[in-house]
Order: C-alpha cells, then sequence, then structure tokens
C-alpha cells in the first residue's frame, strides 16, 4: 500500500465505473462494487476492484496527471490487450475506455494477477523465501529469459502492433537517443555540471563506429527487471507475469536482454566486483549463461550479445546520472548522488574494459 493518499470517489466514482463495468467487463461479476487503492504514484494509481467474483485492477493516471500519462495508460492497455492472443506471461487485460468522463481519466481493467513480487529495500531486491537462496535463487532469471523468448517469438504484427513502434534503423538511434539524455542534465538541473567520465568517450566512439547486428524486429518490454516480474507461488521458479508494460515499444527485443543482465556476474572478468543492486549476485547465473538460454530459445546469433550488453550499460551510466545531477540540484541527498555517482562510473570503467578485451 502506497503512504500517499487518494481520494477513492474522485478517482473511481462508483456510480459511472459500475455502469461502464456492466457493459464491458462482465466478468468482475454483478455485485455492489467495492474499491481500494492497491499501488499508486506520479504516473499511475492501481485500483483494486471487486463485486464478489475474483477481484481485477484498475490502472489509471492520477487525478492530476503528468504530462503523457493519459495517453501512456491507454497505449499500457493496447498492448496487454494485444498480448492476450499470446503466451507471453502478462496481466489479462479484460477492457480499456478511452472516455475521460467515465472516471475523469482514461483507465484499463486487468487481472489481478496472484503470486509473488521481488521488493526493493534499502536499495537491494529482495526475493520472497525460499527464492533468497539457493537452489530457488538460481532459476529467477530463467524463469524471467523465458518470458523474454515468448515476448521475442511474438509476431507483433499479427497481433495487431504493426504502428505500435517506430522500429525503422531502430538500433542507430540508440546512441544519439541516450548521450543526448546525458547532454542535457546540465541544463535540467541547475548547478550540475558535467562530469569527465572515464570510458564515456570510448564506449560512445565504439558503438558509433562498430558494426551493428542485423536488427530483428519484435516487442520490447523496456525495463525487465525482477520487480517488474510476479513469480508463481512456491518454487521451482515460474513467471506468473511481466508488469508495467509502460516503456514498452517495437525495436530489436535483445535489447531487453543487455538490460536485465546488466548487473550479473561476466565470464570474462568473473572476479570484479561491482555495484548492483542484486542482493545475492553470486547465487545468479552469469550474462553469458542467461544469453545462451535465450538464444537457444530464439535463435539469435550470441556473437550479438556483446553489442547490447555494452549498449545496456551505456544507457544505464547515461540514465543513472541523473541522480548525480538532482543531488548536485540538492533535489536529493548528497550521499544519494555519491552512491549513483560511482554506479555511472562503474558503468563506463567496464564498457571501455569490455571494449579492450576484444581487440
Amino acid at each position: 500500500m502506497t503512504s500517499m493518499t487518494y481520494d477513492i470517489d474522485e478517482l473511481a466514482p462508483k456510480g459511472p465505473l459500475t455502469d461502464w463495468l456492466d457493459a464491458n467487463v462482465p466478468e468482475l461479476g454483478k455485485g455492489p462494487l467495492e474499491t481500494s487503492v492497491l499501488s499508486g504514484g506520479t504516473s499511475n494509481v492501481v485500483l483494486t476492484l471487486s463485486r464478489g467474483e475474483k477481484p481485477m485492477v484498475m490502472r489509471r493516471p492520477p487525478a492530476v496527471p503528468p504530462p503523457g500519462a493519459e495517453k501512456g495508460v491507454l497505449r499500457e492497455a493496447r498492448i496487454l490487450t494485444a498480448l492476450n492472443r499470446t503466451d507471453v506471461p502478462h496481466p489479462v487485460c479484460y477492457g480499456s475506455c478511452g472516455d475521460a468522463s467515465v472516471v475523469g481519466a482514461p483507465f484499463y481493467v486487468m487481472e489481478k494477477v496472484d503470486g509473488w513480487a521481488p521488493n526493493l529495500r534499502d536499495e537491494k531486491i529482495w526475493n520472497e523465501p525460499p527464492f533468497d537462496a539457493m537452489p530457488y535463487e538460481y532459476g529467477i532469471p530463467f524463469a524471467i529469459v523465458d518470458g523474454l523468448i515468448a515476448l521475442a517469438n511474438v509476431d507483433y504484427i499479427a497481433i495487431g502492433l504493426e504502428d505500435y513502434g517506430k522500429p525503422g534503423k531502430f538500433l542507430e538511434r540508440q546512441v544519439d537517443r541516450w548521450a543526448g539524455q546525458l547532454a542535457s542534465y546540465p541544463e535540467r538541473y541547475k548547478g550540475y555540471e558535467a562530469r569527465r567520465l572515464d570510458g564515456y568517450a570510448e564506449t560512445e566512439e565504439w558503438l558509433r563506429h562498430s558494426k551493428l547486428p542485423q536488427e530483428v524486429r519484435g516487442i520490447i518490454h523496456g525495463d525487465v527487471g525482477t520487480p517488474n516480474m510476479m513469480f508463481q507461488w512456491g518454487p521451482p521458479a515460474r513467471l506468473a507475469a511481466m508488469i508495467d508494460w509502460e516503456l514498452s515499444t517495437i525495436g530489436d527485443p535483445m535489447i531487453d536482454m543487455g538490460w536485465f543482465t546488466g548487473g550479473m556476474r561476466d565470464e570474462e572478468n568473473p572476479d570484479k566486483e561491482f555495484p548492483t543492486a542484486l542482493n545475492n549476485p553470486a547465487n545468479f547465473p552469469t550474462k553469458q549463461e542467461l544469453a545462451r538460454y535465450y538464444c537457444a530459445g530464439t535463435g539469435r546469433d550470441i556473437r550479438d550479445f556483446e553489442w547490447f550488453s555494452l549498449l545496456a550499460r551505456f544507457k544505464s551510466g547515461c540514465l543513472l546520472e541523473y541522480k548525480v545531477a538532482q543531488a548536485e540540484a540538492g533535489i536529493l541527498p548528497r550521499e544519494t548522488g555519491r552512491f549513483f555517482a560511482r554506479i555511472v562510473e562503474n558503468c563506463f570503467q567496464e564498457t571501455k574494459a569490455q571494449i579492450a578485451r576484444m581487440k
């Protein structure tokens, strides 16, 4: 439960919402509608809906939505609805509404997934027992990659997502996208001055001038990590649903693998200690183990993984520098800025070392 407070009657007025549910989501039942806040933040609020049958959840922007939130909700509803026709583990979407007059904003209603989710505590990701120890913790990332394999193998055109993203030259646009993000921080956060980051220039140059992998088009989740997954109860590790599809698009799905494996051990440098959010990194397979597993399930060329792995670290470093910038601007504590500064520095030091090993 979120610590933020919400006006339930404002977010989910029972009269109009009940009428809409009667017409569009008969699976919820016909009893009196009961609502409660499940979670929430600045982008979206998730409410539990119950009418005496199996409960569902409604996702909508907060009462005062940030820019793009309303469009984002409908976009997420679209991909979840399309995925209903696949075997990709995801919350089933039962209906969506773009008419803001019903509850004051667009929304959609989806399955309330039965399962457990890892949680972030003290800047570390913690799994539920017995998945916080061997041998079961070792299976968690493989279960996630099973979901990524299923996603990569979906024919996105066949399920109606041909215009969901801009896949053309997707890989060619990546370096400009994240380099531009990094370059924007001095203007966006007053008090922050761009740092000289050892390894950044070498990494940017390598990504710009190396041979691009042959681009494969498919669905990208966009934010793959254990906190955005739900797992079935009891061992062995089995994925119940991939959640939080806000950053999904069409592009090369191997980019999800590069991002997901960024904090895992590297067979090329097995003794290297690095900052990671994983609570027990030694209990996880190496990034190469997972890449081989992914390629076996998708038919991708394992030789392409190095490029995606480098891109993921480059992206991570460019993105996370905003935490450093926010600390310099007084938005975040100085200690938080120092913590993320070390992670950013490590990202580019690692890519520099990775490039040197490939020469």
